[in-house]
């Protein structure tokens, strides 16, 4: 396994983590700052306010989401099992 092998699958890994991460925490984001907004225009400082609406729209958006990051993850890892025989050679 050369270098260039170790930072290509890191280079890899690193997209994949991104691609995964990035539909539930532009939700959560989205979510956070639209509670943060009614929150201040409202005047009401209750800091578990926002963790009921987070939490449903994360699991609407794992529901929406989910088999896509899974089926992301799992070409990953493939490709990884795929790589193994490379390193013998």
């Amino acid at each position: 396994m050369d270098t260039a092998m170790v930072i290509d699958i890191g280079r890899s890994a690193l997209w994949v983590t991104v691609l995964v991460c990035a539909p539930l925490l532009t939700v959560a984001l989205a979510v956070g700052v639209f509670i943060g907004v009614i929150q201040a225009a409202t005047s009401i400082n209750e800091m578990t306010l926002s963790f009921i609406p987070k939490l449903a729209a994360l699991g609407v958006a794992l529901l929406l989401f989910g088999s896509w990051q899974l089926v992301t993850l799992v070409d990953f890892t493939r490709g990884i099992f795929q790589r193994i025989p490379a390193l013998f050679s």
